[in-house]
């Protein structure tokens, strides 16, 4: 019985313990939470975060609110994702690309800004045709 109350295990009991205090209080706090882009406010607030003054006058969110894309008044459009803990986006440039991927009757858009560490994003919206023209024009209208 006195081994039940050694130092050892008396610390590895308190270890644990501290442990599971710390998840608990992280999942309380929200802390860890993967963001999503799941309303339009969302993404505004995201593209407005990420570029001092961007506002979206069109939205296009994946409908598993993974991804999305924002189109300011000018055409520049930016392109959003989660990146960890935070979100991630881009204002696409020329050398950005975007093409149409089917998979049976869903229709993705695969989305690559043209930085290869920033990665391609793909988005099940609506519109993807509307919204892939949109952004292979951006390399045309810098070579115009």
């Amino acid at each position: 019985m006195t081994d039940l109350f050694s130092p050892v295990v008396l610390q590895f009991g308190g270890s644990l313990l501290a442990i599971l205090v710390l998840a608990w209080l992280t999942g309380k706090l929200g802390l860890g939470a993967r963001p999503t882009l799941d309303s339009d406010e969302a993404v505004r607030l995201a593209a407005g975060q990420a570029e001092d003054g961007y506002e979206p006058v069109a939205i296009a969110r994946d409908r598993h609110g993974i991804a999305a894309l924002a189109q300011d008044a000018r055409g520049g459009i930016m392109v959003l994702r989660p990146h960890g803990g935070h979100i991630a986006a881009r204002i696409l440039r020329a050398g950005a690309t975007a093409r149409i991927l089917q998979d049976g009757d869903d229709i993705m858009l695969d989305v690559d800004c043209g930085e290869r560490r920033f990665g391609t994003v793909v988005l099940a919206i609506e519109d993807a045709n509307t919204w892939a023209d949109a952004i292979n024009r951006l390399s045309d209208a810098d070579h115009a």
